[in-house]
């Protein structure tokens, strides 16, 4: 393959941002089959691919990108497919800048002109970029899904039932990976949709739920079974599905969507919302329609507290029920914005005003409509913070932001949005004999099986790291298909001995 040395990726097309920011559809359209084969001609085909130490689920990356180059899309998404069994949702929403494309050789070459270095703003040798494989892993699985006839898979069954608990990106990896397997695999997702977060939680702008459907229908020809509103801990335990219904080992990859609060006066306003609540309603519920029978009120002025990608996701979705100002206001800097650089970009780009270096203290409230019984309870009318400045590194490795005294402001919103993070519900924990948390609830779990402290159960995604990537969820989800097919199997030969043992015992009665 002749490699294209441009230092650059081919740039993705996408909406217009004043566009965009008033729609739903998806903001980046794609490469062309032309700019995928273009961009596949920069990688290098390193002898030593740090690009595939750098991806969670190990996809072989430089056999992908290498039939992209040659123009055969279906044998580079089968080599996907070995690996991955979401690569067009991975291809759009994995942090491949800090992953697969962070240990890309191509962007770590400085950049030439004639032969010379080309230096940036601080006199350093300016570099080049990776290859795009985020973008072309989209482009392939986009090809396979308009192009491939979906059929039937026929699996030998091995006779054994797993059951999985939620349908996002653990759950659907570790049923996916069972089910080839030849194993019976039950999903039990608590809402009404298959998807997990994948549905509730990332904006139609930003992963199609047409594509999250596709990857759960692929899993249904594999054989695997949903069952829908089904809140493990509540409709049936963990112990009801192993002894009951005779799953032989189950799976927890029920996610982390108890939301965080700051604990500040005024929290309990008319008008504050976890962004759990505000984008489940958007996404899932679509109460952005005026006709939903789950509304949501259309704010003028937003106040989005955080800074990661659900962050950027709830800004961006303020933007498209009408707000005419949104505010991401963040305690740090730009440089320690915990989002992926392309989402701060394009929130950027639709108009996301940043509100970096201050705090939230006080959410106000209009007195003149609150309860006397509630004093907490009314409008939101605005939110006082306070400016930070940054001291030394906290445990986090990041500078500690510190308050500069005095320096309180008011922004005029009639929406707050807090975008704090997640942890496990504790459902599951309350309701399951033998399962240990940590403490910040998640399930403790063996790092080499992900096996829980409760034998023939396993766990892996956000329930087992609190909130994390669709990526990292997807790589233990793998991990434990894999134990789990260990610790059957291994049963199988302990049953098989135990058998062989006492026919050899009845044989020898007789004698």
């Amino acid at each position: 393959m002749n490699v294209n040395l441009r230092p650059t990726k081919n740039p993705m097309p996408a909406q217009e941002p004043k566009v965009r920011a008033h729609n739903y559809k998806e903001v980046t359209l794609g490469y062309t089959a032309e700019m995928a084969i273009d961009e596949a001609k920069r990688c290098m085909d390193c002898k030593v691919p740090n690009c595939v130490k750098g991806c969670p689920v190990n996809i072989h990356i430089p056999e992908f990108i290498a039939k992209v180059a040659e123009g055969k899309f279906e044998e580079a998404y089968q080599i996907i497919a070995l690996t991955s069994s979401l690569p067009a949702v991975c291809g759009r929403v994995c942090p491949q800048e800090t992953q697969c494309e962070g240990n890309c050789i191509r962007g770590k070459m400085p950049v030439r002109e004639n032969n010379k270095p080309v230096l940036d703003e601080n006199g350093k040798p300016k570099m080049g970029e990776s290859v795009a494989i985020g973008r072309l892993e989209r482009f392939v699985a986009d090809y396979h899904n308009q192009n491939y006839i979906p059929v039937k898979v026929n699996i030998k069954k091995n006779g054994h039932k797993v059951a999985v608990i939620g349908s996002g990106p653990s759950g659907l990896t570790c049923a996916g990976d069972l089910a080839k397997l030849g194993y019976d695999v039950t999903v039990f997702e608590a809402l009404h949709v298959e998807g997990g977060v994948l549905i509730y939680g990332i904006p139609e702008f930003r992963l199609p739920k047409a594509i999250v459907k596709n990857e759960v229908d692929g899993l249904k020809r594999l054989g695997v079974k949903f069952m829908t509103n089904m809140v493990i801990g509540r409709v049936i335990s963990v112990d009801e599905l192993m002894k009951a219904y005779e799953f032989e080992a189950v799976f927890i990859g029920s996610g982390a969507g108890l939301p965080k609060f700051m604990n500040i006066p005024g929290e309990n306003a008319k008008g504050v919302y976890s962004a759990n609540e505000f984008l489940t309603r958007i996404n899932l519920m679509k109460a952005y329609k005026e006709d939903n029978p789950t509304p949501i009120e259309h704010p003028k002025a937003v106040a989005v507290i955080g800074g990661g990608n659900v962050a950027m996701d709830a800004c961006r979705c303020a933007l498209r029920i009408g707000a005419e100002h949104v505010y991401c206001v963040y305690r740090r800097s730009k440089k320690e914005l915990p989002a992926r650089a392309e989402e701060v970009e394009h929130a950027e780009e639709e108009g996301v005003e940043f509100h970096l270096l201050q705090n939230p203290v006080e959410i106000l409230v209009d007195r003149d409509k609150t309860p006397k019984d509630n004093p907490n309870f009314g409008n939101v009318v605005g939110i006082k913070c306070v400016k930070m400045e940054l001291g030394e590194p906290d445990s986090s490795g990041r500078r500690r932001p510190v308050e500069i005294k005095g320096s309180e402001f008011v922004l005029d919103v009639d929406c707050v949005i807090m975008a704090l993070g997640t942890s496990p519900n504790p459902l599951i924990k309350d309701t399951t004999p033998g399962i240990e948390v940590n403490s910040h609830g998640c399930l403790i779990v063996n790092e080499e099986t992900n096996q829980t402290t409760k034998e023939g159960v396993y766990a892996g995604g956000d329930a087992v790291t609190g909130a994390a990537t669709v990526i990292l969820a997807m790589g233990a989800g793998k991990k434990a298909a894999k134990a789990i097919d260990d610790y059957l199997k291994e049963k199988d030969v302990i049953k098989a001995e135990n058998i062989k043992k006492y026919n050899e015992e009845e044989a020898n009665k007789k004698y």
